[in-house]
């Protein structure tokens, strides 16, 4: 006789392992949910048309009240109003240009309204975190993104952007900011991007770029990487000119692949260098 336990017959299946969240959860799930971290957005992006962004980033602790640093919030409100307004006439059949952030508090916050009061559209990209991140209420509905992997919302700052203007922020700024400052460098995406830095007294207390190229860590060249500006009308005019330069002339600005030149698909997803 056998010592085995009998079959146990009508036994249910497996769920389907796309709908089975036990699996879709564990350990062997991760590169699905990484992937959807992709796909998702990419989705999104396609089917609200998508083409381009210009980055807000900066801290999520300036609110609009009368602390020393309040008036960031005004001007990234107002900064990105009047960009809106002039890029909603670039294009009737794609959303040039949108304006994008990380989707919390402070400076996100301002960005998206800002762009809300001008009646377009915004990205938020938010992330789970144990404080000050929850998605502000300026964000479009379909472009409102809740991401768990740093490195898939890094990837959609970076690779969509053909602008950032940085306002003044902490831990989270700076990485931003070193983040796209070390791809431009190193010209690991095959495109131009206008970086600002907004509000010079800060950047200049805050970063001393002057002594990383007298201790040799960075290139004389590498201060050309970005520029300041102190005001709405200063950063737009930055803005315009650069992007109209480099992506709306019908003629390219020089002989790299892709400078000056009309991408084809939506979105316009930053060809990089091998």
């Amino acid at each position: 006789m056998s010592d085995h336990e009998p079959c146990e017959l009508g036994a249910p299946s497996l769920p389907l392992a796309y709908k089975n969240d036990e699996f879709l959860k564990r350990r062997d799930g991760r590169p699905l949910r990484i992937l959807a971290e992709y796909l998702h957005p990419l989705s999104q992006f396609r089917h609200e048309r998508i083409h381009d962004t210009v980055v807000f980033f900066g801290s999520a602790r300036i609110q609009e009240n009368d602390s020393p640093l309040s008036r960031y919030y005004s001007d990234a409100r107002e900064l990105a109003r009047i960009f809106t307004e002039w890029s909603l006439g670039l294009d009737a059949n794609r959303q040039r240009f949108v304006v994008a952030t990380g989707g919390g508090p402070g400076i996100m916050e301002a960005a998206n309204r800002g762009a809300c009061d001008a009646k377009g559209k915004s990205i938020g990209l938010n992330i789970g975190l144990p404080f000050e991140q929850k998605p502000n209420d300026y964000i479009s509905p379909n472009l409102n993104f809740e991401f768990h992997y740093f490195f898939m919302r890094k990837f959609w700052f970076a690779y969509l952007a053909k602008a950032l203007v940085v306002f003044p922020g902490g831990f989270g700024t700076l990485d931003e900011l070193c983040e796209i400052l070390t791809l431009t460098q190193t010209r690991k995406l095959m495109k131009k991007m206008v970086i600002i830095l907004y509000g010079s007294e800060f950047w200049k207390e805050v970063i001393n770029f002057d002594a990383l190229v007298r201790y040799e860590t960075i290139s004389p060249g590498d201060l050309n990487l970005f520029q300041y500006a102190d005001d709405p009308q200063s950063a737009f005019q930055i803005l315009r000119e650069s992007l109209l330069s480099n992506y709306m002339s019908p003629e390219p600005t020089d002989h790299v692949p892709g400078f000056g030149e009309e991408e084809e698909e939506t979105p316009a997803i930053a060809k990089s260098r091998v």
